[in-house]
C-alpha cells in the first residue's frame, strides 16, 4: 500500500457509539413527538448519504414520524431509499415527504418539526447535565437527570494498534463531531496529545461534510502525503476517499470500511465493497497489519 497517512474518523471506529449517539437521535424524537424509530433504522439513513451530521438524522427521522402521521405511508426502508436517489441528506428528506404528501401536507409537517428543540434535546441526553452546562451553556431542562450516554462509548482502538498507527504513520482524524466532543473521545483513546488540532477535521471545521472530500484531500497536503488512507464505518466515508482521488489527481485515496459500526457481517461488507472500499476490516486494530502485508 504504501500509505504515508492515516486518517480515522471517530464514531464507529475509535469508540463505540451505539449506546450514545445513536440511543441519542433514537430518544430525542421520542421526548419531542412521543414517537420514534427503532435504533436499527438509524443505519438506513446512514446508508442513504448526507446524514453525517446526527442532529440532521434525528431531524430526519422526526419528519418520517411527522409525515407518517400527515398520510405518509410508506416504510422506513422505501423512504431512505427515495433519500438516496434524491442526493442523501436532510433536504432530501423533504423533498421525498413533499412528493409523497403534497405542498399543504408537508408544510404542516414542518411546522411541527422543531429543529432546535432536537438539537437541544440532543445535547442534553448526550452530553448529561455537567457538560451540558459546559459545552453549551444553558441550564439542562428535561425531566430526567442524566450523567450523560457519551460515557457509554467503550473504547475500540487498542493500544498497541494506536502506537504502531503512530510510529508508522502520519495521523489524522476526520469526523462529524463538533470539536469540544471529539476531543473527549481522542482523549479517551489516547490521541488527544499525538494528534494536533491541524491534522484534524470536526464539523466546526468544514461547512460541506462527508462524502465531500475536502477535508481528505486538505490533511493529506499537511502531511505532504502521496497515499493517503482513510478509516471509517459508513458507506460516505468510504465515498470520500473516492470523492478524493477523483479530486486530487496528485495523490491516491484508500477507504478502508470496519465493521465496528451500523455496517457488519457479510451484508456489511458487500456494502462497502459495492462503493469501492479498498478493505473491509472487522476493526481498527487490523489495520496496522493490512497495511504492512
Amino acid at each position: 500500500m504504501n500509505a504515508d497517512a492515516v486518517v480515522l474518523d471517530i464514531d464507529g471506529v475509535l469508540v463505540d457509539v451505539a449506546d450514545s449517539y445513536r440511543r441519542a437521535i433514537v430518544e430525542s424524537v421520542e421526548a419531542v413527538y412521543d414517537r420514534t424509530i427503532r435504533k436499527a433504522d438509524i443505519q438506513e439513513f446512514k446508508d442513504a448519504g448526507g446524514f453525517n451530521n446526527d442532529w440532521e438524522l434525528t431531524d430526519a427521522a422526526a419528519l418520517y414520524v411527522l409525515a407518517a402521521a400527515e398520510g405518509y405511508d410508506r416504510s422506513l426502508e422505501a423512504f431512505t431509499d427515495e433519500i438516496a436517489a434524491a442526493g442523501g441528506g436532510f433536504e432530501a428528506a423533504e423533498t421525498v415527504v413533499r412528493d409523497a404528501i403534497g405542498a399543504r401536507a408537508t408544510q404542516r409537517v414542518t411546522g411541527r418539526l422543531d429543529r432546535t428543540r432536537l438539537r437541544d434535546v440532543f445535547q442534553q441526553l448526550y452530553l448529561g447535565d455537567e457538560l451540558y452546562r459546559g459545552l453549551e451553556g444553558g441550564e439542562p431542562d428535561l425531566d430526567r437527570e442524566t450523567t450523560g450516554f457519551i460515557h457509554d462509548e467503550p473504547v475500540l482502538l487498542e493500544a498497541d494498534a494506536r502506537d504502531r498507527l503512530l510510529e508508522g504513520y502520519d495521523v489524522g482524524v476526520l469526523t462529524g463531531r463538533p470539536a469540544a466532543e471529539a476531543e473527549i473521545a481522542l482523549e479517551r483513546v489516547g490521541l488527544d496529545d499525538a494528534i494536533p488540532v491541524a491534522h484534524r477535521f470536526t464539523m466546526d471545521d468544514w461547512e460541506e461534510g462527508k462524502p465531500h472530500p475536502r477535508a481528505l484531500t486538505t490533511l493529506a497536503e499537511r502531511f505532504e502525503a502521496t497515499s493517503a488512507v482513510f478509516v471509517g464505518d459508513t458507506l460516505d466515508d468510504v465515498r470520500t476517499a473516492v470523492n478524493a482521488n477523483e479530486a486530487d489527481s496528485d495523490r491516491e485515496y484508500h477507504g478502508i470500511g470496519v465493521l465496528t459500526g451500523g455496517l457488519t457481517g457479510e451484508e456489511g461488507r458487500r456494502k462497502y465493497e459495492r462503493e469501492g472500499a479498498a478493505a473491509v476490516l472487522e476493526s481498527i486494530n487490523d489495520v496496522p497489519d493490512w497495511l504492512e502485508s
